[in-house]
């Protein structure tokens, strides 16, 4: 299997109403996060990663009509976790992940992916940026309520 690349994307996927879609993975049971996903390839377009990873782990399409993914235009570099980094080459300690949102009907349909995640909840911006695990993760999801601009 080849290494992953350590560039990703986090998408946040939330409501009008500020509800935050977490989803629980099948590789660390309790561990709570948002979608997440590496590009495929170094030139794989950041907003493709988001719709294709967006689409693999909950089924949602973003059709960019009814669905628009937005990007932040914001990185985090962080420290890979020792337990994941098998999955890269030698010697990768960080990832790049890029900050992406959606907004979502409140009847969207979820549909997961049973060998990435087990479950899903929807809860309220503050609370779902409490159970994430990962930290960069929560701090987008505390940011949430200053960039969701209501149409």
């Amino acid at each position: 299997m080849p290494h992953k690349i350590p560039e990703s994307v986090l998408v946040v996927i939330h409501t009008t109403d500020l509800q935050v879609l977490l989803i629980e993975r099948a590789d660390k049971a309790g561990f709570w996060q948002s979608v997440t996903g590496s590009l495929d390839s170094v030139d794989e377009a950041l907003i493709d990663t988001a719709a294709r990873e967006l689409f693999e782990e909950t089924g949602i399409v973003a059709d960019g009509r009814d669905i628009v993914l937005r990007d932040w235009q914001l990185a985090n570099i962080y420290e890979i976790y020792p337990v994941w980094r098998h999955r890269y080459a030698p010697g990768v300690t960080h990832n790049t992940e890029h900050v992406f949102s959606v907004c979502v009907p409140c009847e969207v349909a979820i549909t997961l992916s049973p060998r990435e995640h087990v479950g899903h909840a929807w809860l309220p911006w503050l609370v779902a940026a409490d159970r994430c695990f990962s930290s960069s993760n929560a701090e987008a999801i505390l940011q949430l309520p200053s960039r969701f601009v209501r149409q």
